[in-house]
């Protein structure tokens, strides 16, 4: 285990309690879900934040948003819910608030040293499997020139336009 955290520290650039919150999840995943490293789109993680605990799971589990199978849905939670397209288990991974106070030296060493059922709150996911990712035609924007995914086009005034030079129709958002 110790060369493991070895690799995903060379990958992050620094030790970090986020980043073993990241590692504990990914091993746990690992464990769960009966899998090792995802070469396609087998393994897929939903990441309910953008922190240091995804570089790990990207370097264990080789899940990448460019590859598609990893999705970020920013709620800023310490939350990850994983998928085995192969053999169809899931598991939905919450951090647990820790009852003690410690510095972030010793809550990474703490994170480390303790087994992820004590850490995680565990379940089976409560988000729909998403689908494969898909590869989309490219469109150019009739405003600046530059090229996008169709899915992302939009239409006005009878030209296709890219989202930032789209003017989003804002007349029902009130603001309270």
């Amino acid at each position: 285990m110790e060369k493991l955290w070895e690799r995903v520290v060379r990958f992050h650039g620094h030790e970090c309690p986020g980043l073993a919150i990241g590692f504990k999840a990914a091993l746990a995943a690992k464990e769960y879900l009966g899998c090792d490293d995802s070469e396609d789109e087998e393994i897929l993680c939903i990441s309910e934040n953008d922190a240091c605990g995804v570089d790990a799971i990207q370097s264990l589990l080789k899940c990448t948003v460019g590859k598609g199978n990893l999705i970020i849905r920013l709620t800023g939670k310490s939350v990850y819910h994983f998928y085995n397209r192969t053999n169809g288990k899931s598991i939905r991974l919450s951090l647990k608030s820790s009852k003690t106070q410690m510095d972030r030296k010793n809550y990474k060493k703490h994170l480390l040293k303790e087994d992820a059922k004590e850490l995680f709150e565990v379940s089976e996911t409560n988000i729909h499997l998403p689908e494969k990712a898909r590869i989309f035609n490219s469109v150019t924007c009739e405003k600046c020139g530059e090229k996008t995914a169709e899915h992302l086009i939009r239409i006005q005034n009878n030209e296709k336009l890219c989202l930032d030079c789209f003017d989003e129709y804002k007349r029902f958002y009130v603001e309270i």
